[in-house]
């Protein structure tokens, strides 16, 4: 099975991160139309965070992201399709 079809992750959305200014990360989706990632209030108060978000921008790598509130994803997809 691709794991396009399956559906728990139908609530995921792959995203680059594209802009990182404190207390703001913006993201590009997938679709290519512009998130604001809602931050917790650890990881606003988190200077590892700022440095580890600003090198995954930098790589522009892309991230998971939960598709209704727009936050990062503690998993990937790997673990959404077991």
């Amino acid at each position: 099975m691709l794991i396009d079809d399956n559906p728990k992750i139908k609530s995921i959305t792959p995203a680059q991160i594209t802009k990182v200014f404190y207390p703001y990360v913006i993201a590009k989706t997938e679709a290519g139309s512009y998130v604001n990632i809602n931050l917790s209030d650890k990881e606003r108060k988190d200077p590892l965070f700022w440095e580890s978000i600003s090198n995954i921008a930098k790589a522009k790598l892309w991230v998971p992201i939960g598709e209704r509130f727009h936050q990062l994803l503690s998993y990937d997809w790997t673990y959404a399709a077991e």
